[in-house]
């Protein structure tokens, strides 16, 4: 897998929408601090884009087991009926974006590729694709008439609490240092990383709002072990994560994601806690 499998720039995806047929685009406006963009996507969007709420369609909320963590992932049955809801097909090229480094964008990546779907992360987002001459519409998603795709789940590989405490490879955690150091912690139940883990915030994939080059981020992930053996990524809530394995993708290397992340690892009273750098 090389970076034009896993992103799309601006300026192609403007191609794209000149000479048809346009991309089912998914729009993933989400921060922590405002995990509802639903305004944020009425005020502005790509043409033809549908609102995606990471929180409902992107996670199971209904798993309220502690150690299953903050954003469970949503089970094949849920994520069949979300993507059948997009009007996804099996010919259906797939393009999401977000306005925030990408950082909700490849959890959707991430689901579609689990899900044995094409998919691409829009490079830069929303301001590159403004930069580049795009103009934005506004109001509700476009109504559309559910597909009966079926999915594939599993194409990428997941990793639970139990593979983790005996990952015999790199395991990279997405958060910010400080939270991997166990300095603060404004979310989970403990503080600090799990033993063994490798500080790789997700923030270093990213260089004014768009993804390092390919030599970039392999040089980056080569000093930090993983382009050698297994690699594990995993963050606060199994979110961010996504955007190191997609990073990972670009430098052609497959990550395991653990989804329950630290929120879900901490819950355990059982599991290990290691602070500093």
């Amino acid at each position: 897998m090389n970076r034009s499998d896993v992103l799309i720039s601006a300026e192609e995806l403007l191609r794209l929408q000149a000479s048809g047929p346009t991309p089912r685009l998914l729009d993933v406006r989400w921060t922590l601090p405002k995990p509802d963009g639903r305004d944020d996507f009425a005020a502005g969007h790509i043409p033809g884009a549908i609102y995606v709420d990471l929180d409902t369609e992107l996670a199971d909320h209904a798993n309220t087991e502690p150690t299953a963590g903050r954003h469970p992932l949503p089970s094949a049955e849920q994520f069949q009926d979300t993507v059948r809801s997009w009007a996804v097909t099996d010919d259906t090229e797939v393009v999401v974006y977000d306005d925030n480094s990408s950082l909700g964008a490849a959890r959707a990546w991430w689901l579609l590729r689990w899900a044995g779907l094409d998919a691409r992360v829009l490079d830069g987002g929303l301001a590159a694709y403004r930069a580049a001459g795009g103009r934005l519409e506004t109001g509700a998603s476009p109504e559309l008439e559910p597909s009966h795709i079926t999915i594939s789940p599993n194409s990428l590989p997941v990793i639970d609490a139990d593979a983790v405490a005996a990952w015999d490879g790199v395991l990279l955690d997405a958060r910010a240092g400080e939270r991997f150091r166990g300095e603060t912690e404004p979310m989970d139940p403990r503080s600090g990383h799990i033993p063994g883990a490798k500080s790789a915030p997700a923030t270093g994939n990213i260089h004014q709002g768009s993804f390092l080059d390919e030599a970039a981020l392999r040089e980056r992930f080569s000093a930090l072990g993983a382009l050698e053996g297994p690699v594990g990524v995993y963050c606060g809530s199994g979110v961010t994560a996504c955007h190191n394995a997609l990073a990972l993708a670009v430098a052609g290397v497959e990550a395991s994601l653990y989804p329950a992340s630290w929120s879900g690892w901490s819950a355990d009273p059982e599991r290990p806690v290691e602070t500093g750098a």
